[in-house]
């Protein structure tokens, strides 16, 4: 079985670069009809573009409009737009805290809730795909309000799918760490990713292509039954540091 979405409609915020990219290629190459949105103009071969802040309710609502109105529906939402820089709790000022939450849980919310008044008008419904993190699931020193804002989302995800079923189903991705343009900014040389890429079960980071290919699974009809899950994508996750720390060979007791 393949994953087909030939000719769905869908939006993916914050599709121009690194995950997002990944997500955008993923559907392109299922068939489908990509429409990407950031705030800086970019590219992306066989998508179509449109900027937009998704923190702003009035540009939001001007996007999902602009959709119907040139494709006629719209099939399937992946919120990824977020992010967060390095910035400890304590010294990170009360704006910037406000500034990582609203991106990461209150952006995705103010979309879904756009798409779902598109979807739930739709017989075919519609699918919402959040992109979360795993830094949602553990300690975050250094994105506390990022890790929180994660949190959020796993739980805003539940919810929706409740409150929004049976006709749209929302889903999650908790995402590892992934190998992107930009992670030079996050775990130094090819040596330090090298020695980051040791830390994962699987050996290595996750390419953008293979969250994609997780994001088109959910909103596929391979996943119809599947809905206020999220997903866990992170090549097995991390060696429990005790287990260097007390330097066994890795039995329990």
């Amino acid at each position: 079985m393949e994953l087909d979405l030939d000719g769905a409609v869908v939006l993916v915020t914050g599709g121009v670069r690194g995950v997002g990219l990944g997500i955008t290629r993923a559907f392109l190459a299922a068939g489908a009809v990509v429409v990407t949105c950031a705030r800086r103009p970019a590219e992306v071969p066989g998508a179509s573009f449109v900027p937009c802040d998704v923190r702003d309710a009035n540009q939001v609502s001007e996007l999902m409009s602009g959709i119907v109105a040139e494709q006629g529906r719209l099939d399937v939402v992946v919120n990824n737009a977020g992010g967060a820089p390095f910035a400890l709790a304590a010294k990170a000022s009360p704006r910037f805290h406000q500034k990582i939450v609203e991106l990461n849980l209150l952006a995705p919310l103010l979309v879904s809730q756009a798409a779902n008044a598109v979807m739930q008008s739709q017989p075919s419904g519609g699918s919402i795909v959040m992109v979360s993190s795993v830094s949602g699931r553990r300690p975050s020193p250094g994105t506390a309000a990022y890790g929180a804002a994660k949190a959020g989302l796993d739980n805003l995800t539940a919810s929706l799918a409740v409150e929004w079923a049976p006709r749209v189903r929302v889903n999650a991705l908790a995402v590892g760490m992934v190998r992107t343009e930009q992670s030079h900014l996050h775990y130094g040389s090819e040596a330090g990713i090298a020695a980051v890429e040791r830390t994962v079960p699987l050996g290595r980071l996750a390419s953008p292509d293979e969250v994609g290919a997780c994001a088109v699974f959910l909103a596929s009809p391979l996943a119809s039954y599947v809905s206020g899950a999220t997903l866990v994508v992170h090549g097995g996750g991390e060696v429990p540091a005790f287990l260097d720390a007390a330097k066994t060979d890795g039995g329990s007791s």
